[in-house]
């Protein structure tokens, strides 16, 4: 900001060479005493370092010289005046730059400070500059804070010190030097001042940090550009984004004042990564218990894995809610179950193992198990790949000592399978629209207290909400709907699931189930 140029304020003072009538030797005021014909000062018209000059002989305890033109004071607009000044004779002066503020009636506006720092000269024919910033506002490198009731000054400079010497003062400058507060003026910091290069290539944590740590309470501009953050960053003050982020999957960008999930889209441009890096920093220190998608639409391809989202852990005991958005899925071979059929000895006196499984690597967690004696709604909770053993999360009935059984890992649009234990996540208000491509979502393997508040579960393929362990204890399901991707199908003919337990405590309220293959299958002991 200029106002000489945006609005065409005149701040400079006529030079003396074109007369020394508005040149005051009082504070510059109408009616004041000015320097013309002044027996101390003359205009030389030619110095071999200022061309025209103001000669002057200080006479009084301070020597006053004030351009008696009233130069405007503007909010968020700052002034720098300048003079050039040399000895000439006689004893060394004390030079500073120095005003009168006015109010909007051109009286005088007390207690103000009207002088800026002192320079004592000391050498004749050198040449000092002293100088003196004014403003309205309270900044730092403001020498002269006027306030709100100033409306105009008089500037100029005073010659203080011992009387008698002979002084030259080059032509006073005053000028528009807002530009050097326009930082401190702005709400926001660049990282890019601080370093970053935003190349996709370059650390940049460090120019994050700083930034954000020199910002206190202002944003932090990600300005354009590919920033790669190979550290964990926890950005403490808010954060706006026009550039992207590149982060390892093992570091988590930490949002506190933005902790939304449209930042986080803003932050890393992909949707669904930004879901995982959003829930990795909820599931971390992020100053809240809550990831609000403020209500944005994200387009799944694939199973997102939650745990693996996470990265650092596979228990958390805390609570923790997602709410407000909707996922929807996309038609991909992503969401194709995986079937393996493999051979096992069963012994019922270990009703929940079984072993020998031929092929087990092949085998996943969260896989339902069928074969002769198996119930309905059977998982697999755990696989011991070096016992060759897998752990199920109901006892079987009556199946053959060995025998085949078919695993089918249905593939889910949040699972969280990879959590051992997992407890009190909250899930509000999301619509999980699967449009018959996807499961909804997969339990912890352990846990307890997860909770459905007003879900929409819409289109589910094979599963709404499967329990493979005892992840479900005290599950929570209030206030959802269920909608089947089944609906021009007998009903004999479904196979869709809303919902299971293995556990106990679990609560159905007001929900409703339309033409699901079954609506619930309840375990328990």
């Amino acid at each position: 900001m200029n106002k000489t140029i945006t609005e065409g304020l005149v701040f400079m003072p006529p030079p003396f060479a074109d007369g020394l009538t508005v040149w005051s030797s009082e504070n510059g005021t109408p009616g004041s005493a000015t320097y013309d014909g002044a027996a101390n000062a003359a205009f030389v018209p030619a110095d071999q370092d200022f061309a025209g000059c103001l000669e002057m002989v200080k006479t009084d305890a301070t020597q006053k010289l004030r351009w008696m033109g009233q130069t405007p004071l503007i909010p968020g607009c700052y002034l720098r005046i300048r003079a050039r000044i040399k000895a000439i004779s006689g004893a060394f002066p004390s030079v500073r730059i120095a005003g009168y503020a006015l109010d909007g009636a051109s009286a005088h506006v007390s207690g103000l400070v009207e002088t800026g720092p002192a320079v004592t000269l000391d050498t004749y024919g050198e040449v000092v500059e002293v100088s003196a910033i004014v403003g309205l506002g309270n900044r730092g490198g403001v020498d002269m804070v006027w306030g709100s009731n100033v409306v105009n000054g008089h500037f100029g400079l005073d010659l203080t010190g011992s009387n008698g010497g002979v002084v030259r003062i080059d032509d006073i400058v005053i000028e528009d030097i807002t530009e050097a507060f326009l930082r401190t003026m702005m709400d926001w910091v660049d990282v890019r001042d601080y370093g970053a290069l935003g190349d996709g290539v370059t650390d940049d944590s460090a120019a994050f940090n700083a930034a954000d740590t020199d910002a206190a309470g202002r944003a932090v501009l990600v300005s354009a550009g590919t920033y790669h953050l190979a550290q964990n960053v926890t950005l403490d003050n808010p954060v706006r984004f026009e550039g992207s982020i590149t982060m390892p999957d093992d570091k988590r960008l930490i949002c506190v004042r933005n902790f939304d999930l449209p930042t986080y889209i803003d932050a890393f441009g992909d949707e669904v990564l930004a879901f995982k890096k959003a829930f990795q920093a909820l599931m971390n220190y992020a100053d809240h218990d809550a990831l609000d998608m403020g209500g944005r639409r994200i387009e799944v391809d694939g199973p997102i894995d939650m745990q693996a989202a996470l990265n650092t852990t596979d228990t958390f005991p805390i609570r923790r809610a997602i709410r407000n958005g909707q996922c929807y899925v996309l038609d991909s071979t992503n969401w194709d179950p995986d079937v393996v059929t493999s051979s096992a000895s069963y012994n019922p006196l270990n009703p929940y193992t079984l072993t020998n499984v031929v092929n087990i690597a092949s085998i996943q967690p969260g896989s339902h198990v069928t074969g002769t004696g198996v119930g309905r709604e059977v998982y697999v909770k755990e696989v011991n790949v070096g016992a060759g053993s897998l752990t199920l999360s109901q006892p079987l009935w009556g199946p053959g000592s060995s025998q085949t059984y078919t695993f089918t890992r249905y593939k889910y649009l949040l699972d969280f399978g990879g959590f051992a234990n997992l407890r009190r996540m909250d899930i509000q208000n999301i619509e999980f629209q699967m449009n018959g491509f996807a499961s909804g979502v997969l339990l912890p393997r352990d846990g307890e207290n997860i909770q459905f508040k007003d879900c929409f579960f819409i289109k589910p393929k094979n599963r709404g909400i499967t329990s493979s362990g005892r992840g479900c204890q005290d599950l929570h399901i209030d206030r959802c709907q269920f909608i089947s991707s089944e609906q021009g199908l007998s009903a004999t003919a479904r196979q869709s699931v809303a919902f299971n337990v293995n556990a106990n405590d679990a609560k159905i309220r007001d929900s409703r189930f339309q033409r699901m293959g079954t609506t619930g299958v309840l375990h328990g002991s």
